[in-house]
Formats: structure tokens, C-alpha cells, sequence
């Protein structure tokens, strides 16, 4: 992680108060995390759209077979009559659950909400082995007990800010720092 003292330091990155993330560097130390806590058989699913894209990414960098899943917390969120149906990728897991060691993926582990409701979609497909969850960053701020196996930087953020990793068209990553 790049703590620059300008963003002219790292060129890719976002500053956030005084610290600066290169969500690039972020997601090389993010494969080493997930290289070592994979089995040969682990599962990578990504949360929509962040940890989608983190997986799809891993799938092909770790150079493992087929593809990786996709896994939606929409119908399972408890202020589901408040935000409804989000407009993102719905959930395709193209394995078999039953069994399965799977490893979710996220861009940012916040209240632990999103993953309460991921993990009640992925048990309506089947009963894995075991779940472990790998995150870009963990912001702290948790309202459940939830913990990421491998978290590859944490920060502070106020809690009217949102933090959400973006993708350009040619699949570069960076970080978008939003006022609520």
C-alpha cells in the first residue's frame, strides 16, 4: 500500500484524508493472501460487482480451471423494502455448492450485512465444506460478527463516507470515495 505523501506518488491511486490507496498494489497483495489460504479445490465466488470482478480476476491470475462465481446479496438483505432490487448481476455459481470449499470475495468489508446476506444465498444452492472471505479492505465499522480471513489493507473511514472499488474498460482498479 502506497502512503505517499501526494498522488503524484502513485498515479493509480485515491486519497483518502491522509492516507492514499493504489487499489492496484492493494489487489497484488491480495493474490498473495488468496494464494495462501486456497486449497488445489477452493471456489472462488465474487460479491457483485467489486468482489465479482476481484474473482473473475484471481480465476485467471491464479490460472485455476473454469470460472469463477457470481453471488448477489439482493434478496437477502434485511433493508431489502428500502433499497429493493439493486441493478447488478444476479447470482451464477457454475459448480457445485454441496461440499464445496469456497473462498467470497469482496472489494470492502464494512457493517458485515452484505455477507450475512450472501451467505443466506449461497446456502439456498447447497451446503458448502467451508467459507472463507478475502476482502481488498477491511474498513472496520461492523454491526455483525463477521471477519475476513484475509483482508489485504484496513482503514478508518468516517461513516458518511463509502469506499467501492471501480474498474476501468481496460480492467485497471481503482477506488471511489463517496459522501452519503
Amino acid at each position: 500500500m502506497d502512503k505517499g505523501n501526494s498522488a503524484s506518488d502513485a498515479p493509480a491511486g485515491t486519497r483518502v484524508g491522509a492516507l492514499f490507496l493504489d487499489a492496484q498494489a492493494l489487489y497484488r497483495e491480495l493474490l498473495r493472501g488468496v494464494q495462501l489460504i486456497c486449497k488445489p479445490d477452493t471456489r472462488l465466488v465474487g460479491i457483485t460487482s467489486g468482489g465479482a470482478w476481484l474473482a473473475e480476476r484471481l480465476q485467471q491470475d491464479l490460472q485455476l480451471p473454469g470460472k469463477a462465481g457470481v453471488i448477489s446479496s439482493a434478496m437477502h438483505r434485511d433493508d431489502f423494502s428500502r433499497r429493493g432490487l439493486t441493478n447488478t448481476a444476479q447470482t451464477q455459481l457454475p459448480f457445485e455448492v454441496n461440499g464445496a470449499h469456497i473462498l467470497v470475495l469482496d472489494d470492502v468489508l464494512y457493517t458485515g450485512r452484505t455477507l450475512r446476506a450472501v451467505i443466506n444465498e449461497l446456502f439456498d444452492y447447497g451446503r458448502p465444506a467451508s467459507v472463507q472471505l478475502a476482502v481488498l479492505v477491511d474498513r472496520g465499522g461492523r454491526e455483525l460478527p463477521v471477519q475476513a480471513d484475509f483482508a489485504a489493507a484496513r482503514v478508518a473511514l468516517a461513516p458518511h463516507q463509502s469506499l467501492a472499488l471501480a474498474r476501468s474498460d481496460d480492467g485497471v482498479f481503482s477506488f471511489e470515495v463517496k459522501e452519503r
